[in-house]
C-alpha cells in the first residue's frame, strides 16, 4: 500500500508530494535552484492551476490545528510560490541581476 501525503482531493498533485513538500522557506529555495526548468515548468503547470482549491481547503481547518496532509498541502503551496518567481519572472531557477542572492532566515513562520 502507497503512501499518501496530500489530502484525496489533491490526488493528482501526489507526484509532487515527496519533492516538493518542504516544511522550510530554505528547502524550497534549495529544490527550486537544484530543479531544472522543465522541472519547474511541470510542477507549476499542474499546481498553479489548484491553488484557489487547495487555499479554500486550507481555509477549512483553524491554522493552529491543521491535519497533516493539510500541512502537506499548505507547504506544496509555499513552494508553488518560490516556483512561481522562476517561472513568471525570471525564466530560470537562479534569479538575475541580483549577485549571490541567498534566502537565510534564523526564523520562519509555522505551518
Amino acid at each position: 500500500m502507497t503512501s499518501t501525503m496530500l489530502p484525496p482531493a489533491f490526488a493528482d498533485l501526489e507526484r509532487f508530494a515527496a519533492t516538493w513538500c518542504l516544511a522550510t522557506e530554505h528547502e524550497r529555495y534549495a529544490r527550486r535552484l537544484g530543479s531544472s526548468m522543465q522541472e519547474l515548468l511541470e510542477f507549476y503547470d499542474a499546481c498553479f492551476p489548484r491553488l484557489e482549491d487547495a487555499l479554500a481547503y486550507c481555509d477549512k481547518f483553524p491554522l493552529d490545528d491543521l491535519p497533516e496532509d493539510t500541512i502537506h498541502l499548505l507547504h506544496l503551496v509555499y513552494s508553488l510560490v518560490m516556483v512561481a518567481m522562476a517561472v513568471e519572472i525570471f525564466q530560470q531557477p537562479k534569479p538575475v541581476d541580483s549577485a549571490d542572492a541567498e534566502l537565510e532566515r534564523v526564523a520562519a513562520p509555522w505551518p
